[in-house]
Formats: C-alpha cells, sequence, structure tokens
C-alpha cells in the first residue's frame, strides 16, 4: 500500500517512453530487487564481521564523516485484512557516509557565531524546522516574543536588532571560510534497531576504506542511540554534537527565562556564542541558575511542552550530556563539520519517498526493500548501475561496471 502510488508514476513514466507495464508489476519488481539489495547488505555485514569484507575503492581518503539520524514513518499491522489498523509510528534510520575536502587550521577560522544565527527571524524558523523534525512544539508566543510558527514568517515583527533586509531562506549549513566540502556520499538506511543499524554503517565503512582516513569524524544528535553506535563501531572517530540543536535548546531555555524580547535575545546570543566558542560548562553554569529560579520539574509530574521548568531542565540535561563533544573550535581548525545538517537533509530525502499521510507500511519491515532502492540511488557512487551489471540473469554480468 506504502509504495503504490509511487508505482503508479513509474508506470507512467514507462508508458511515456512506450515500454507497456502495470503497476502492480513494477511494485513487484521494486520489491524484488530491493529484498535483493537488503540480502546483498546483510552478507556484506557478515563478512566486515569475519574480517574478510574488501575495501572497494583505490585510495584511503583524507577527511571523512559519518553521520546519523533518523526519520518517522506510519504502519499498519499486517495481515488483518483490507484498509489501515492499528497505526503506528516507527523511526527508520538514516546514516551518510562522506568523503570530505578541508583545510585545517592554528587558529579557529570563525571564532564568532556564522550572522544567519545572530538573525531572529532565520533563527526562529530555524528553531521551528528542528523542532518539527524531533516531533516536539515550541513554547507559545508571549505577546512580545518571537512567533515560532512557520506560517508567521513572512509578518513583520519588532527585533532587538533586525536584519537589514529579509534574510534568504534558513539554511542547516553552518556558513564559516574553510568549512568542509563533499566530496562522495553514500548512503545507509534501514528499519532496523541501532544493534543492527551499526554493523551496517561499519561495513559500509569497511568498503570505502574510512577506518584508515586520518581525519574522521562520527556527527549526531544527542539521542543516546547514536553514540552506542560511535562507541560500538566507530571510536577512534571523533565525536562531535549537532551545533544546531544545542543552538534550539539554548534558544528555548533563554525565552523561558527572560521576561521581554530584547532580554531573551540578549541572552541567546550570550548562551550560542559561548557554545559556539566552546564555553559550553559557562552555559551550563548559567542554566543552573536560572533552574533555581523557575524551579524544579516536580518528580513524576509531566509538564507541558512550553513549561519554563521543562524547557530549562532540558537544555541542562542536554548540554551536560554531551559537552565533552562540543569542543567546536578544535572541530573547526581541524577541518571536521560540527553540524548534522547533510544527514537531516538526506532524511528529507528519504521520506519524500517513503512518508505521506496516504502512505502505511506494513510491521515490521514493509518499507526496508523500497529503503535500499532509495539508499542506491542517493548514493554517489553509481551503485545501483554497479548492481545491475552484477546482478544475475543480466547479458552484461562479469563485465566491469562503469
Amino acid at each position: 500500500m506504502g509504495q503504490l502510488r509511487s508505482a503508479e508514476q513509474a508506470t507512467f513514466a514507462l508508458k511515456l517512453a512506450k515500454i507497456p507495464i502495470s503497476s502492480r508489476h513494477v511494485q513487484r519488481l521494486a520489491q524484488e530487487i530491493g529484498n535483493e539489495m537488503a540480502h546483498q547488505r546483510d552478507d556484506q555485514v557478515i563478512q566486515q564481521r569475519r574480517r574478510e569484507l574488501p575495501v572497494r575503492v583505490s585510495a584511503t581518503p583524507e577527511v571523512v564523516a559519518v553521520e546519523v539520524d533518523g526519520g518517522r514513518l506510519r504502519t499498519r499491522a499486517q495481515g488483518c485484512g483490507p484498509g489501515v489498523h492499528e497505526v503506528q509510528g516507527k523511526e527508520e534510520k538514516v546514516a551518510a557516509l562522506m568523503t570530505l575536502k578541508s583545510p585545517t587550521f592554528e587558529h579557529d577560522p570563525q571564532s564568532e557565531p556564522p550572522p544567519s544565527f545572530l538573525q531572529p527571524r532565520r533563527v526562529r524558523r530555524l528553531v521551528t524546522q528542528m523542532k518539527g523534525l524531533a516531533g516536539e512544539n515550541t513554547p507559545d508566543r508571549p505577546e512580545d516574543a518571537p512567533d515560532l510558527q512557520e506560517h508567521a514568517v513572512e509578518e513583520e515583527e519588532p527585533a532587538p536588532q533586525p536584519p537589514p533586509s529579509q534574510p534568504p531562506p534558513p539554511s542547516k549549513a553552518v556558513d564559516y571560510s574553510g568549512r568542509p566540502q563533499r566530496l562522495v556520499r553514500t548512503c545507509v538506511a534501514s528499519m532496523s534497531c541501532s544493534d543492527q543499524f551499526g554493523p551496517m554503517m561499519a561495513a559500509e565503512a569497511q568498503e570505502r576504506d574510512f577506518y584508515r582516513a586520518p581525519r574522521k569524524a562520527f556527527v549526531g544528535d544527542g539521542a543516546e542511540y547514536n553514540w552506542s553506535i560511535h562507541r560500538g563501531y566507530f571510536a577512534d572517530f571523533e565525536p562531535i554534537t549537532d551545533f544546531l540543536h544545542a543552538l534550539c535548546y539554548v534558544y528555548l531555555a533563554a525565552w523561558a527565562e527572560s521576561d521581554t524580547e530584547a532580554q531573551q535575545w540578549s541572552l541567546y546570543e550570550t548562551w550560542l556564542r559561548a557554545c559556539w566558542q566552546g564555553r559550553v560548562s559557562d552555559v551550563i553554569a548559567e542554566l543552573e541558575g536560572v533552574q533555581q529560579r523557575v524551579g524544579m520539574p516536580p518528580d513524576g509530574e509531566e509538564l507541558d511542552k512550553k513549561d519554563p521548568r521543562r524547557l530549562v531542565s532540558e537544555a541542562l540535561s542536554y548540554l551536560g550530556n554531551n559537552q565533552r563533544r562540543m569542543d567546536y573550535p578544535r572541530y573547526r581548525r581541524e577541518g571536521l563539520p560540527i553540524t548534522s545538517s547533510w544527514v537531516e537533509s538526506l532524511v528529507g530525502d528519504f521520506n519524500a519517498r517513503v512518508k505521506s499521510r496516504q502512505q502505511f507500511w506494513n510491521r515490521p519491515k514493509g518499507p526496508e526493500p523500497i529503503l535500499q532502492l532509495r539508499a542506491a540511488v542517493l548514493s554517489e557512487d553509481e551503485r545501483l548501475d554497479r548492481f545491475f551489471a552484477q546482478r544475475p540473469g543480466n547479458p552484461r554480468r562479469g563485465r566491469k561496471a562503469a
């Protein structure tokens, strides 16, 4: 059911090319090929565990980054007859493995935050976007505080230091000079749990010779499963907590602490600059004082998502748990990425195929074949061509793929 609409679109495109085929046939082929890719991936995991998986690239990369994130899609119970039964949201895990080009620096190449992080309207939109991805709501707007709703972005609002002109649409890339440039990206995606997903990522990294790269980074948000994968399979990669999630937490905590917009924005800028410059301990110390003023969250009581006590407590928890992975000046000097924006954008590319109001996937692994096809299409190493060239029954099998 989840892929029928896309199968119909593919059928229409093939008919335009004068290739008669039914949508059901397209659907069956997609399932068949996706399952073959999943089996091939699982075989590579077994090889990697046995230390038998060969390196596929000709040269060891200089700089690499592994980023991991997750998206949400809707699933239904299987075997319950026609229609949608027992709807549940489930997470698909997505990893981006990238070779990069980046210089190193003797000093921090940008000790001040990028201008885009100091533009009220742009930051507001960024926080809304990020918190929306996390499935969370931003707090209601007091009369003198910025509106965090996306539809209000086009309206003019007062700001302590408004930008001279309307800023461009928000970008989740960090705009500092000398930032890492992506060369080649490959993808891994699955509905599997983190214990199974980590080995899949490790097999992909092994094939691309990531483990011998001189500079390597592992970037994720604060989710514990990200760091369990890091500890288990990428322990010698530099662990980096996504800066943009930290931005969101300090932004919301600043709005929970202050009374006027000018005070709120000033506090946000102070905390943002401290995090950017690696002074996370200073922010934690100030947040501890704020927590005492607004009050501690009561034990055993579920607070409203916009309650100041909760917002400050969540910021304290996030920064405290991730402080050792937030040495951003050093990461910039070493030419490493400090956000997980690449994989978050990639999750959007996956969700464009597997997530909509009309799509419900059978549990537990209904979307698994489509995720493999999508990963092959979005990987920048011609793996889809390689797969078909080597697939049994292909007349070109045995020849070297172009």
